[in-house]
């Protein structure tokens, strides 16, 4: 039986490295498939994971027909097994309902991947359509880390070292380099809820811990990183 499944965890838990070995393991088992992406930090039409690894895939627009289109690459002789769809928090909601209409109707394995929440803890519209719909939900199992060592649960928006909760949902980030020094940095980091809760990047925590201000109630209980330091 055909299924649609969502793979979902925090930014570094290996989301689309998980994506390019699922679907290296269907081709070589004779399946064919379609790789699919959007706003992949590595530029348009690439799947691209942390390790390093990338390959072709199709930019996912808002207009794109999820439905439409894989019947058209069926009708014109090419065989659709399974779809993999990376970036998946940023598809439409009536693309996610393409995406289970392809799995019902045509029996086309979709596998969807994703974050769950945007950097202000608030669902993404295409995730919380996966999770009424998937045939089921599967949190990866590699647990991305706080600064502190502890789990990380919250993707923080960082802008030039400065952690923000205010702005526009999607903003792509940890791409390479600015286009000039005006250019503000945007990087994502990935929080435990506790310092989310606290506004407390790495940066941040490190100039608390330095600053000759901080009573010794305000330094978190938690160790900054660092050569030879554990966590507790």
């Amino acid at each position: 039986m055909a299924e649609l499944a969502f793979f979902t965890g925090t930014m570094d838990c290996g989301k689309s490295t998980l994506a390019l070995q699922m679907d290296h393991t269907h081709a070589t088992r004779g399946r064919a498939g379609l790789l699919f992406t959007k706003h992949d930090r590595s530029g348009a039409a690439v799947l691209s994971s942390r390790l390093g690894l990338t390959k072709e895939a199709l930019e996912v627009t808002d207009d794109l027909d999820f439905w439409e289109f894989v019947v058209s690459q069926v009708t014109n002789g090419r065989r659709v097994d399974y779809l993999i769809c990376d970036e998946a928090q940023f598809y439409t909601p009536v693309q996610v309902e393409q995406l289970a209409r392809l799995v019902d109707e045509l029996g086309v394995d979709v596998f969807a991947f994703g974050i769950t929440a945007d950097f202000r803890t608030q669902l993404f519209p295409g995730s919380r359509r996966l999770i009424e719909l998937a045939d089921r939900t599967q949190q990866l199992q590699v647990q991305a880390l706080c600064w502190c060592g502890k789990a990380a649960t919250v993707n923080a928006r960082v802008i030039d070292g400065v952690m923000v909760v205010e702005g526009e949902q999607v903003v792509v980030g940890d791409v390479a380099g600015a286009d000039d020094e005006a250019t503000p940095v945007v990087e994502y980091e990935m929080l435990c809820r506790r310092h989310y809760m606290r506004r407390m990047n790495a940066s941040a925590a490190r100039a608390q811990s330095l600053s000759p201000e901080v009573l010794p109630f305000d330094l978190d209980l938690c160790p900054l990183p660092g050569p030879g330091r554990t966590t507790t």
